[in-house]
């Protein structure tokens, strides 16, 4: 029988996720959970916010996993935008901008700096080998 509490989420992490409780004691959120429901879990986390969990006492340690019932009431987090099309056309315009200054009979500006990073090194591992 899972019982119904509310906790904030205090951190995020590759395992899953670590809630405070309302009564202090610390619980873990399965990766699963984190995963499917992860706007939900970031905004609790930014925001302080408490969520309703639904808290499973089988082990040693208390897991919870995110209430659905009560997640479909409140509003649902928007997950964050991973591109943006207004800075990218920005970022374009920039290096379309910036290709004129680079000078036409050489290399790049990247490969130029590899180029002298590769001798450099050459010349570190030259002076390491006995002769």
């Amino acid at each position: 029988m899972a019982d119904r509490v509310r906790g904030t989420v205090i951190n995020i992490h590759n395992h899953g996720a670590t809630v405070r409780l309302e009564d202090a004691s610390l619980a873990a959120v399965p990766a699963g959970d984190v995963a499917a429901n992860r706007p939900a879990y970031v905004a609790s986390l930014q925001r302080r916010e408490p969520l309703d969990f639904r808290l499973e006492r089988a082990g040693r340690h208390p897991v919870v996993v995110l209430d659905a019932a009560a997640l479909g009431q409140r509003e649902r987090a928007e997950a964050p935008a991973l591109a943006d099309p207004a800075f990218e056309a920005r970022m374009d315009a920039y290096h379309k901008a910036t290709q004129e200054w680079m000078p036409a009979d050489c290399a790049p500006p990247a490969e130029r700096h590899f180029i002298r990073k590769k001798r450099r090194a050459a010349f570190f591992e030259a002076r390491t080998k006995p002769t």
